[in-house]
């Protein structure tokens, strides 16, 4: 006589499921940071000229750009110190507020961001051919959930 296989509990389920999502992120996180790299910069100073980018043409203030960044960076004022010294970024004081840096990018960020995103979009579309697009909404939605 066969016996019916419980279903797995939802503890285990869970496990399970974010497991292989942080497997997945770590993947991507991984590839994403070797395509920045070649273009000479990090994966969180690529999404710091994202950030200023749609920022322009006024910028941000440091605690701004920190609170955007995808993952929590430790030392946003010292990333853009070196995005400064590059060239990729400038800063000024707030115009009515002298107590506030604002960042943002530069002409030469911005031609560097240009190159980098056709890497991105590449490792985008390299990880997500396997997927649907009905799919890819799944785990867009999924992932919204889990997220922040």
């Amino acid at each position: 006589m066969k016996t019916a296989r419980s279903a797995p509990d939802r503890p285990a389920l869970a496990e399970s499921a974010l497991v292989a999502l942080m497997g997945a992120a770590g993947t991507l996180v991984r590839d994403l940071e070797t395509a920045c790299q070649a273009h000479g910069i990090t994966h969180d100073q690529y999404n710091v000229l994202r950030i200023l980018r749609g920022a322009q043409p006024d910028g941000h203030p440091r605690g701004e750009i920190a609170s955007r960044l995808l993952s929590r960076a430790p030392d946003v004022t010292r990333m853009l110190d070196r995005l400064v010294k590059r060239g990729l970024v400038a800063r000024a004081w707030h115009p009515t507020n002298r107590r506030l840096s604002m960042a943002s990018i530069t002409r030469p960020g911005l031609a560097l961001l240009r190159d980098v995103d056709r890497a991105i979009e590449h490792e985008h579309a390299k990880h997500s051919v396997r997927l649907s697009p009905a799919e890819l909404v799944s785990l867009d939605r999924l992932c919204a959930k889990v997220g922040p």
